[in-house]
């Protein structure tokens, strides 16, 4: 395995799967009570990769979701693929489907040679509610260069292409890349895949734990300037809206908190880390959208991140006849001290 992170170690066991034992963290508050309750498990790591804040389960096995495509595009760059800036943003996005999605990535199959029907992603509608409404008026069908992981599929064939592997079966677990990518995932999360199955774009997903995608996005974020790890990491954050596209939360908190790298994954996962090794991962247990930007704003503040830089993520408000009745609050245990006041 490579080593070019300074944290490196050989990984630790596998995380145990079971039942997760998650607690409450987040409440959806309407007139003063307390209507539902979103449970998941919160970890904080320092600059020095300890745990500094932890609720509810974070070793557990879980699926990481599209919250682990920093880490695949390491495992790229590393095999030889040679991308940076927008392009390698792009590599590791769930994008929204806008046409410089669909360009970047129609751009990544030229440069290897390939076409839209080399992908083996899944074909959907744009990810962007607004995009995918443009669609269906223009009479649009789903393609694969529209669905969410396209940018990354089409790094996936000229990584594969690059190396001499076959390109039919990239997707296939034992396949070389997967092989790269799945000990990449061992490396940095510190630990044993705990199992393999396929994410909803039909590429293989890795279960790690809360932690172990927490101190994965730390080694990335930490690394050395030039290293596959830290070409991943300024990519991103300097292209952030390639990552994920126009208004969408994680391009703004990326903006909003200086040197922040930041991922969603589909079911509620968000893992967010700064370059000095500081990191959270957030899994909101029945995943909840609504819930997993205020829970990671919270957790960013126990991180240290000046409170006033994370206002604007916590959380929309409750309606009630059109006007603010209530919000989704970060449970006290997380948040001592909110970041807004909630009706």
């Amino acid at each position: 395995m490579h080593s070019s992170s300074p944290h490196s170690s050989s990984p630790a066991d596998a995380p145990v799967v079971r039942e997760p034992l998650h607690a409450p963290v987040a409440h959806l508050v309407r007139g003063g009570v307390v209507e539902g309750i979103h449970y998941g498990s919160v970890v904080v790591l320092g600059a020095d990769g300890q745990v500094r804040f932890q609720l509810g389960d974070i070793e557990a096995a879980f699926y990481p979701r599209s919250a682990l495509k920093p880490v695949q595009a390491v495992a790229m760059l590393r095999a030889g693929l040679p991308l940076d800036g927008e392009l390698l943003s792009l590599a590791a996005a769930s994008h929204s489907g806008e046409e410089r999605h669909l360009a970047g990535t129609r751009r990544i199959l030229e440069l290897a040679g390939l076409t839209e029907d080399d992908l083996r992603n899944v074909p959907d509608m744009p990810f962007d509610p607004v995009v995918r409404d443009s669609w269906v008026r223009e009479g649009r069908l789903p393609s694969r260069l529209a669905q969410n992981c396209s940018g990354k599929h089409a790094a996936m064939l000229w990584t594969a292409k690059l190396n001499g592997w076959s390109l039919d079966d990239y997707l296939a677990p034992e396949h070389p890349l997967q092989q790269a990518v799945a000990a990449t995932v061992e490396e940095l999360t510190g630990q044993r895949v705990a199992r393999v199955t396929v994410d909803g774009c039909g590429a293989p997903l890795f279960a790690v734990s809360p932690h172990g995608l927490a101190r994965a996005l730390a080694r990335i974020t930490s690394a050395e300037p030039g290293t596959p790890e830290a070409r991943v990491a300024d990519a991103m954050r300097e292209h952030a809206e390639m990552a994920s596209g126009s208004g969408r939360d994680v391009a703004a908190l990326m903006r909003a908190v200086p040197g922040l790298l930041a991922k969603d994954g589909f079911e509620g996962v968000q893992v967010a880390a700064l370059p000095d090794g500081r990191a959270v991962a957030v899994k909101i247990a029945d995943g909840a959208n609504r819930a997993r930007i205020p829970v990671a704003a919270a957790a960013l503040a126990r991180a240290g991140v000046d409170p006033a830089l994370l206002t604007e993520f916590a959380g929309e408000p409750l309606l009630g006849g059109g006007e603010p009745v209530g919000c989704v609050r970060v449970v006290r245990a997380l948040d001592p001290v909110p970041l807004t006041a909630c009706a």
